[in-house]
């Protein structure tokens, strides 16, 4: 008799676990749902936490992870290039499930493994179309500039965004993107070859501008040194004109005091001879060194 509350709370809370396991359930942070009733999708849950329904077969919950999947169909794909060679290329793509109301019926019962078939299908389509309205330059280039990998990835990712979206499958596509590009063997020589021509014809482009900028500086020092020259020369003449000038007055003056000629010259030789530093031996009767000979002495011959 003691056991019977004890037996009626473990049956009470037996039948509130089970109660909670029919009617409550819960979606985590890295999933959404959707709640069917009678097959039909009726309710789309995007946040965590628990939700109340009510017992199969009246309604029954589908999950699915709503964080970023990969697409990677681990092959290449075949398009045309605007100038007519054949190019081929391996993309990857996240996608995710946005909408699992819409998702739901549009992929067999909310397959992920249906949706990423139909969506590699459309990848694979709007990329062919994309492609076939470059040139192969766009894609392959010697010239950095040229290339227009990342413009051409956000084309195709454009394209295949509104595809989806007017489709209204309940997806998003997240990025695009290159993983490889390849050439046949039959077009790999004519490529290395396009490339070859491309960088002789910088090559010779950038030489052409070398020479041309060379030549330019040599004429605008030819220029500068000429003028130069010019301005030296007549500098020279100006200060030869002024020398002769002078001279000629020296001349006139020299003309009348001829004595003092002779002195002068004979100091400014005397000057040049004494400028370092020496011992000098000389006859003071050679000039200009007689300039050193004294007068008549006291002791001297006349005196008294």
């Amino acid at each position: 008799m003691k056991r019977k509350p004890l037996t009626l709370l473990i049956g009470a809370v037996m039948v509130l676990i089970f109660a909670l396991l029919l009617f409550v359930f819960q979606v985590r942070q890295t999933e959404v749902a959707v709640v069917t009733t009678f097959s039909k999708p009726t309710r789309p849950l995007t946040d965590a936490g628990p939700y109340f329904k009510l017992p199969w077969p009246i309604q029954k919950v589908y999950k699915f992870d709503k964080r970023i999947q990969n697409l990677d169909p681990d092959k290449f794909d075949e398009a045309w290039t605007a100038d007519k060679f054949q190019l081929l290329t391996w993309t990857f793509v996240g996608w995710r499930i946005k909408d699992p109301q819409a998702f739901f019926p549009a992929y067999a019962g909310g397959s992920v493994i249906e949706a990423q078939k139909q969506l590699e299908g459309l990848i694979r389509s709007e990329k062919t179309a994309v492609v076939g309205g470059h040139r192969l330059s766009d894609f392959i280039s010697a010239e950095q500039n040229q290339n227009k990998l990342v413009a051409i990835e956000r084309e195709i990712l454009e394209a295949v965004r509104a595809k989806v979206r007017a489709q209204a499958s309940g997806i998003e596509v997240e990025f695009l993107g290159f993983k490889k590009l390849g050439l046949p063997e039959s077009v790999t020589q004519d490529v290395f070859n396009r490339m070859k021509n491309e960088r002789e014809v910088a090559a010779s482009q950038l030489t052409n501008e070398g020479e041309a900028e060379a030549q330019k500086i040599r004429s605008t020092a030819e220029r500068e040194a000429g003028g130069k020259m010019a301005e030296a020369d007549a500098k020279a003449r100006q200060i030869r004109g002024q020398g002769e000038a002078e001279a000629a007055g020296s001349l006139e003056i020299f003309g009348r005091e001829p004595t003092l000629a002779s002195l002068l010259f004979r100091l400014d030789a005397l000057e040049a001879s004494l400028k370092d530093r020496a011992t000098l031996i000389f006859d003071q009767h050679t000039p200009p060194f007689d300039l050193f000979r004294g007068g008549p002495t006291t002791n001297s011959p006349g005196k008294k």
